[in-house]
């Protein structure tokens, strides 16, 4: 399968994991156990690395929050920043982690919880870490848009329309 219609699945799938090997086959007019195969083997390869349904937790009763902090590491020689990296990500609170450019080195995102469980991350999980210099860290107040997904429900227009 080319390159091209790889890339087309990929899509496909991740802006719907709920879409079916006959639908993408379908859709991309494509052999449906091609298709099959392209996907056993991109989750081989780990190009597919899950599927996850996309949920609003800002409707639902949960009162949990996220938070993301951001990490000024020391690193160390010869060891660089990916040793660091694995004693964070390992860390089941972590929901995300990156390396950035600009004045932080990592972004770590917590989601689902509480302050006092953010805090206690943060003081005694991260901080302790010895490469660790800073921590800045910042709760999300409220989700606009997420994943590509508006999470804004649109307002109906409450306006009476007069036709001349």
């Amino acid at each position: 399968m080319d390159s091209e219609a790889r890339e087309q699945i990929l899509q496909l799938l991740e802006k719907d994991a709920k879409l079916g090997i006959n639908d993408i086959a379908a859709m991309l007019d494509l052999d449906i156990e091609d298709v099959r195969s392209e996907i056993e083997q991109m989750e081989k390869d780990h190009i597919i690395c899950g599927y996850h349904a996309f949920i609003n937790w800002d409707k639902t009763e949960d009162e949990k929050i996220s938070a993301l902090i951001e990490l000024k590491v020391n690193p160390q020689r010869g060891k660089g920043f990916d040793r660091i990296a694995e004693k964070i990500y390992q860390f089941p609170e972590v929901e995300s982690l990156y390396l950035m450019s600009g004045g932080y080195d990592f972004t770590v995102i917590l989601r689902k919880a509480t302050m006092k469980e953010i805090a206690s991350f943060v003081s005694s999980k991260l901080a302790v870490i010895d490469e660790v210099q800073s921590t800045a860290t910042h709760i999300v107040l409220a989700r606009y848009k997420d994943h590509g997904l508006s999470l804004v429900t649109p307002k109906k227009d409450a306006r009476m329309v007069i036709v001349p």
